[in-house]
């Protein structure tokens, strides 16, 4: 069996996707050969089969396609166990792939294929694993959390950032400085912080005025980071909301109105690409731009085509929805 890694140059998730593979490859009934091709030109990647990095070639074939995937040269999500999101295929499904391989070489009989059911179904649903996509950006202790909320509060509320002195207030109730607590939350992806040190992104909440805005249960208005932020505000502030946006291709007015996991759509053809840029850093500078309503599945996939650097799918009004709700419903509870 031949395995092929292709990845862009530098890639993280090349040694998570190593340390996985040796996890299966331990198992003696399985022979491979792996080799590594570097690529960092959108037609090469089209030429390889390359959408995104890393993928995994096995016998020339990519076991974790799925409707919706692009060549690119950006990064690339995987379902996980637990409504999660990983750089890599997670050991069960890379272990049900390479023993469906192996099996095809020597035809063993169908029913004896495959004992681990979670990654043929994620193939059929990009979704059905992102669920946890900002589950590693989560405030970790107490006056964390107390912060956290205060923040998301003041812009449910109010529409706007609060000032600092209102988080100073919930800080010292834990015998902490505001400002060392803003600081940490940066540090995690919490939260962004501008160069002067004021809030420049909460997410779902931007305090500057972005594509997507949103009205929350006939109050405040507030913008959102990215279209999947918006959608899962509803869910997190347990109101209605509605949002409004445009595509960017076409410029066409787009409006949602969403309750909890519910949402509807006008034009009815709304559709949410979901994608992320190759490199490291927050999600305010690598998904946020990337992730947009469009009027139809045409005009998602015209401008996915003309931004080969971004690697994503194209989904339905309804998974994106469902996403939303699933990284924001908690939010506030824990």
């Amino acid at each position: 069996m031949r395995l092929e890694i292709l990845q862009v140059p530098g890639c993280p998730n090349v040694a998570l996707l190593e340390h996985r593979l040796e996890s299966v490859l331990a198992d003696p009934r399985l022979e491979v050969r792996i080799s590594h091709r570097v690529i960092d030109d959108p037609a090469d990647a089209a030429d390889a089969g390359m959408t995104g990095s890393p993928t995994l070639l096995v016998d020339g074939a990519d076991p974790f396609a799925a409707p919706g995937l692009v060549p690119s040269v950006s990064c690339r999500l995987y379902p996980a166990e637990g409504g999660r999101v990983g750089g890599a295929p997670s050991v069960a499904a890379l272990r049900q792939a390479l023993h469906a391989a192996a099996a095809d070489t020597v035809d063993e009989p169908a029913e004896g294929r495959g004992d681990c059911c979670s990654a043929g179904t994620a193939a059929e649903s990009p979704l059905a694993g992102l669920g946890g996509w900002r589950d590693a950006a989560r405030p970790q202790t107490p006056v964390e959390r107390a912060v956290h909320h205060a923040i998301l509060r003041a812009f449910a509320d109010r529409g706007e950032a609060p000032e600092e002195a209102e988080l100073d207030s919930v800080a010292a109730e834990f015998g902490e400085p505001g400002r060392r607590v803003l600081d940490r939350l940066h540090a995690a992806d919490v939260i962004r912080l501008d160069p002067a040190g004021r809030i420049a992104s909460a997410y779902p909440f931007s305090p500057s005025p972005t594509p997507h805005r949103v009205r929350i249960g006939g109050g405040a208005v507030v913008y959102a980071m990215c279209a999947v932020d918006a959608l899962g505000m509803s869910a997190m502030l347990g109101v209605g909301v509605v949002i409004e946006s445009a595509d960017p291709v076409t410029g066409g007015r787009i409006t949602v109105t969403v309750h909890g996991e519910s949402a509807v759509a006008t034009p009815a053809t709304v559709v949410v690409f979901v994608g992320a840029e190759a490199g490291h850093g927050p999600s305010a500078e690598t998904c946020c731009t990337s992730l947009n309503f469009f009027t139809d599945h045409a005009t998602a996939r015209s401008w996915a085509d003309e931004h080969p650097q971004v690697g994503g799918v194209v989904v339905d009004l309804a998974d994106a929805t469902r996403l939303g709700a699933t990284i924001f419903g908690g939010t506030l509870t824990t």
